[in-house]
């Protein structure tokens, strides 16, 4: 299913491309496309180019880590992304690696990696669902995270599939039309909540 964004002003067809399905095909993500989405994240900016993020990753072909995996997700999660053939978590490493001292913006840039990596799925025909919808006590207990990295996010990444194998609720948001506050909400300038003039 394609869902393009209906942009007030042009953007790149990637951009308007990507969405966030719960309908993954079972086709398996070859193992050279895998590498280029790790390969994009791995080139996003970050604070003193410090880098600091982590992903867990297993293939559904990797059975015991694929459920290892799963397990994590809250169960509103596991019922769709059970399908996908890929699942993932992004961690952030909490200090900087230079000297030590936390990183206030660790957080900031394994977001800007996670969408490198989703850019980089949407252009090869992949799809990334990110979910807050995890148990990060227990995905720390079960990957044996160290002190100092914070799991961040988890990743479904896959082809779209059809939505018809979903509940009829997911089924309904697979098909809703995507939408977005405007630029007058959130560009602003002098003081907080004067709407730029660049978006008026």
């Amino acid at each position: 299913m394609e869902k393009l964004a209906a942009s007030d002003h042009p953007i790149h067809e990637v951009i308007r491309s990507r969405w966030s399905p719960r309908a993954f095909s079972k086709k398996p993500v070859p193992a050279d496309a895998l590498k280029s989405l790790f390969e994009a994240a791995r080139w996003a900016a970050s604070s003193y180019n410090d880098q600091p993020w982590a992903y867990i990753v297993a293939t559904g072909e990797d059975t015991e880590n694929f459920n290892k995996l799963l397990s994590v997700l809250m169960e509103g999660n596991q019922i769709w992304a059970k399908n996908a053939p890929v699942l993932a978590l992004a961690v952030a490493r909490l200090n900087f690696h230079h000297n030590g001292s936390p990183n206030r913006v660790a957080v900031y840039d394994v977001g800007a990696a996670s969408a490198n990596l989703t850019f980089e799925a949407t252009a090869r025909g992949l799809a990334v669902h990110q979910m807050a919808g995890f148990y990060p006590d227990k995905a720390r207990e079960v990957f044996q995270i160290p002190v100092g990295w914070e799991p961040i996010a988890a990743l479904a990444i896959g082809y779209p599939g059809d939505a018809d194998g979903l509940p009829e609720n997911l089924r309904q948001a697979e098909a809703a039309p995507r939408s977005r506050k405007p630029l007058s909400e959130f560009v602003m300038t002098g003081v907080w909540g004067k709407p730029s003039p660049l978006v008026r």
